[in-house]
């Protein structure tokens, strides 16, 4: 589909007689149609609720996100069999599968006009989606048998809330104590995912998610995001263009990276905002530049602690005999990576022109709650 042209589609019905008499009604059934069929065209290519969501979020804006909801809660509605990641992220978006029906709930009155120009907009921007690694079952398929490599929730739930009162707390002494605990439950629950799975051959395959990273300076949010991964065997892909990395490993694996990586994310916007902003002797502005050197920093020093960490954690969890199960699963994410990206190019990193911002983030860095951090493993 040329872009544009689910746009000018949408026009001409409309514009059409047919719809003449049964305005504004034959206006919300044309254009809620044309984005159902637009979500159900999205799925085909590998994308999920979550992805399409911030996707679309990140190009408009708030008005085009709530009509997408829309959109997706009565598109979803066609399916019988939804895999457990779906349910997830439809739950997290708040979407509802209850309502069905060709009038959104928000249009109506003066508003109509504006939200038929944002279902424009959203179809000039649904039409020429790329296609994207599957990394899941789609819906109506259903999803493989559990294997041995379930996350078990009880544990999930204390450490999300060990991780929100680490990242609320005013005492840095605090709040490195309680992200240590929940770090050291998360790398204790995967080590013994994987020697259950290694000792019962139990279906343990590596899979995927992906992880939204927003501007401002998606790239150092990137690289944290990376070095995260890699400190608990798993792997990053960024798809610059589209603010999304896919990463893949183990199921305990990718549940930490996205837990730490969410926490870490949130101290260091914190730390960067208390640094305050920067100006040069003559009064220019280096703020973004002194922020984006910063974050980098900050990237960089947190991956060494959890490269420090790793070796330790391994030893201490049976050291040699636990490398061969280690590294069969660092094998199994390997082939997973170049089965799905198989024309993969590594990037390179822009470089940091800000001294003073390489030095606060490092400081800043050395400040995060990773203390007592037992990583399942050192990177890739």
């Amino acid at each position: 589909m040329q872009q544009g042209s689910a746009g000018d589609l949408i026009d001409a019905e409309l514009r059409s007689p047919g719809l003449v008499t049964s305005w504004p009604e034959g206006a919300d059934r044309v254009a809620m149609g044309r984005l159902r069929a637009a979500v159900t065209a999205a799925w085909e290519r590998g994308w999920q609720p979550a992805d399409l969501v911030a996707y679309a979020t990140r190009r408009h804006g708030a008005r085009h996100r709530r009509l997408l909801l829309e959109a997706i809660a009565d598109e979803i509605r066609a399916y019988a069999t939804l895999d457990v990641r779906w349910h997830e992220q439809l739950a997290a978006l708040g979407v509802g599968t209850r309502r069905n029906g060709d009038q959104p709930r928000a249009w109506g009155g003066s508003g109509r006009t504006a939200l038929l120009a944002c279902a424009v907009d959203l179809l000039r921007l649904l039409g020429p989606l790329p296609r994207l690694a599957p990394i899941g079952p789609p819906p109506g398929v259903a999803a493989p048998a559990a294997g041995g490599g379930d996350v078990d929730q009880r544990m999930l739930g204390k450490v999300r809330a060990l991780l929100a009162k680490a990242e609320s707390t005013e005492f840095p002494e605090e709040a490195e104590a309680l992200s240590a605990r929940a770090q050291e439950l998360m790398s204790r629950h995967s080590i013994d995912r994987a020697l259950l799975a290694a000792r019962s051959g139990a279906g343990d395959a590596p899979s995927g998610r992906r992880l939204a990273v927003d501007s401002p300076y998606e790239a150092p949010k990137a690289v944290l995001l990376t070095v995260v991964a890699e400190a608990n065997r798993c792997r990053a892909v960024w798809h610059r263009e589209l603010g999304l990395v896919t990463v893949l490993g183990f199921p305990a694996d990718l549940a930490a990276v996205e837990m730490l990586f969410t926490s870490l994310l949130v101290q260091a916007m914190a730390a960067m905002l208390r640094a305050g902003s920067r100006r040069d002797a003559v009064g220019r502005s280096r703020t973004r530049s002194f922020r984006y050197a910063f974050l980098n920093a900050y990237a960089a020093r947190v991956g060494e602690r959890l490269r420090e960490a790793a070796g330790a954690a391994v030893a201490g969890a049976g050291g040699k005999d636990l490398l061969p199960v280690l590294a069969r699963r660092d094998e199994a994410v390997s082939r997973a990576v170049d089965s799905l990206f198989p024309n993969l190019v590594k990037g390179r990193a822009r470089a940091v022109s800000n001294g003073e911002g390489w030095a606060a983030g490092r400081a800043a860095a050395d400040l995060a709650s990773l203390d007592g951090r037992s990583a399942v493993a050192g990177p890739s």
